[in-house]
């Protein structure tokens, strides 16, 4: 793999080129030709599309036997990215992504509850701007489909709605304000600025409701709508979907063809992964495979075990036919060619199993008759994990006497098959190995891809979409808004790597999360697992140098080598960069004193 480091200069002679040969002018040449408002018609419409707690190998195109037939017709005939991260946490990874920053620059260093540092309020700060807030200024129209997940304020009160997606910049948007809840009947559902019922809402009553195909059915109806109101603008779509996370729901027809693939266990899945990924060129041949987590031949309740696997794999495939529905109304609008579109996931598959949050399980959960007072159609959603359904039947979080699937089941399929999701990674979601910030990246844009089938192998971030919306539309990013100042975006765009597979000008890539950490350069990774120290350090003493782990992303990027011993100039060389960026970032607080 090339790592060779273009120049600025060649960098911008090289995207001047490729703007040239594809007939799509730069925004300053737009403004030259048509004067201060460009030709809004021929700027590239952009879409966002993002999974929840998927593993890195899950797709039918990045080596999984999940069938995902619509997401791999866009890799084949776009381009699959092997080496582009995320954060390892759905909060943190939306917050980046919408802002192109890394996540304690916003205030959502962590989850949404305010731990009382700058990095870690839970809410975005007023010194980063959404992709909508700076696309709208330059003739784009923008909608939001899908989870938010990153304010902690739920209420539907203006006073505290400041940063809910109409608030950042989106002019439409349906979806969920918080963070995972049941498929059949989500939590904090949100149409527009007002919480709604899915048994009520007055523009979407499908025959069987499942959030999912909301996501995708919203989606599509904010494209035919913008078909209707402004063919002539380009439009910035988000579709934020929560499958495959927990809990996990699929309707049963999509679970039917999974009924006998997971029935032998995990390992003879996680080997025939490896070898379709080496196959395809996403895996290299000589990297190890990570150790498993867990023996089938060990596990008790089997077939509950297995039934979660093939439950979770209908989410995707039920996410997959999603995609394939907005991918059509573009093909209805005539404007596929000229959308680019990025599939991608905010974190690693997850290892979390819901045991904490189990429940009551003396209610009879066996009998025909409802244990339970019925819930009225109109009544709000309170909870992300409900105790009963709306019939009155009781929701049993994690109990293996009650199979995945329906409205009842509320279960995760913990960090076996997350392992398998995460083929041939180590770790999960949460930590910053490379199983919890790993994710495909799918790009499709025909209009602007040349080599499509391709892989790109370059390492980049999410904080590289920012950048690659501003370069592809012309949009000016501000200095200040309404008063505040705005912290510079830090990515850089990906339209050099999209058109030419050009090698990206950039040192190093970050993370921190919960006391994990790492730094990526070139060929090198510097990472930490958490251990014993605090989640949030206050200086340099709290951090135990010898807990670092150092990686040859080129030899071993499964992580099964250490080479920290042996390489420990290297090793304080990343560690004192990794250090200087948690200050500069508000990562870490500054020392006392």
């Amino acid at each position: 793999m090339n790592y060779q480091i273009f120049s600025t200069l060649t960098l911008i002679g090289i995207a001047t080129l490729c703007l040239i040969l594809f007939d799509i002018p730069s925004g300053p040449e737009r403004a030259e030709k048509e004067g201060l408002m460009p030709n809004q018609s021929s700027l590239p419409n952009i879409i966002v599309m993002m999974a929840d707690d998927m593993g890195f190998s899950d797709l039918g195109c990045y080596g999984g036997e999940i069938h995902t037939p619509q997401l791999d017709s866009l890799a084949y005939g776009g381009l699959r990215f092997t080496q582009f991260y995320n954060t390892g946490r759905c909060c943190p990874t939306r917050a980046s992504l919408l802002t192109g920053l890394y996540p304690a620059q916003t205030g959502v260093g962590h989850m949404m509850s305010d731990r009382g540092q700058p990095g870690y309020r839970g809410d975005l700060n007023d010194h980063c701007m959404t992709i909508a807030e700076v696309l709208k200024p330059a003739g784009y129209r923008t909608y939001m489909s899908g989870k938010w997940h990153v304010t902690s304020h739920l209420q539907a009160v203006d006073s505290l709605q400041h940063n809910w997606p109409l608030q950042r910049g989106f002019e439409k948007y349906y979806g969920n304000i918080n963070g995972a809840g049941s498929f059949w009947d989500p939590y904090t559902l949100t149409r527009g600025n007002d919480l709604i019922s899915p048994r009520t809402d007055s523009l979407y009553q499908p025959h069987q409701y499942y959030y999912t195909d909301a996501v995708s059915d919203n989606a599509v109806r904010f494209l035919g709508e913008h078909q209707e109101e402004s063919p002539e603008q380009p439009f910035f779509l988000y579709v934020a979907y929560t499958a495959p996370h927990w809990p996990l729901h699929a309707p049963e027809e999509e679970i039917i063809p999974y009924s006998d693939m997971y029935q032998d266990g995990y390992q003879d899945v996680r080997e025939k992964r490896l070898e379709r990924a080496i196959k395809i060129g996403i895996i290299d041949k000589d990297w190890a495979l990570s150790d498993a987590t867990s023996e089938w031949d060990t596990v008790e309740y089997k077939d509950w075990h297995s039934k979660n696997m093939q439950v979770y794999a209908a989410m995707i495939t039920r996410m997959d036919k999603g995609v394939g529905k907005i991918v059509q109304q573009l093909r209805r609008m005539d404007v596929l060619d000229n959308t680019l579109i990025l599939f991608l996931q905010d974190n690693g598959g997850c290892a979390e199993e819901l045991n904490w949050m189990q429940n009551d399980t003396t209610v009879n959960i066996s009998g025909t008759e409802p244990p339970y007072p019925a819930i009225s159609d109109a009544t709000l959603q309170t909870s992300g994990r409900p105790t009963q359904t709306r019939e009155g039947f009781a929701v049993m979080v994690q109990n293996k006497q009650v199979m995945s699937g329906p409205e009842e089941s509320y279960n995760a399929y913990g960090p076996a098959w997350a392992n398998v999701s995460n083929t041939p990674f180590r770790k999960f979601k949460h930590w910053v190995h490379e199983g919890g910030i790993s994710t495909p990246l799918v790009a499709h844009w025909p209009a602007a891809i040349a080599d499509p089938g391709s892989l790109r192998h370059q390492p980049s971030h999410l904080i590289d979409i920012m950048a690659t919306c501003i370069d592809i539309s012309g949009a000016t990013y501000p200095q200040d808004y309404e008063s505040e100042a705005i912290i510079p975006y830090e990515g850089e765009s990906l339209l050099p790597v999209i058109r030419e597979n050009a090698d990206m000008d950039r040192t190093s890539i970050f993370f921190e999360h919960e006391g994990n950490r790492a730094v990526r350069q070139h060929r090198w990774k510097l990472v930490s697992k958490a251990y014993d120290q605090p989640r949030y350090m206050d200086n340099r003493d709290t951090l135990d140098f010898d807990q670092w782990e150092l990686y040859d992303m080129q030899k071993d990027r499964t992580e099964t080598r250490n080479l920290a011993a042996e390489h420990p100039d290297i090793v304080r060389a990343m560690s004192d960069v990794w250090y200087g960026w948690a200050l500069r970032t508000q990562t870490i607080p500054k020392p006392k004193g």
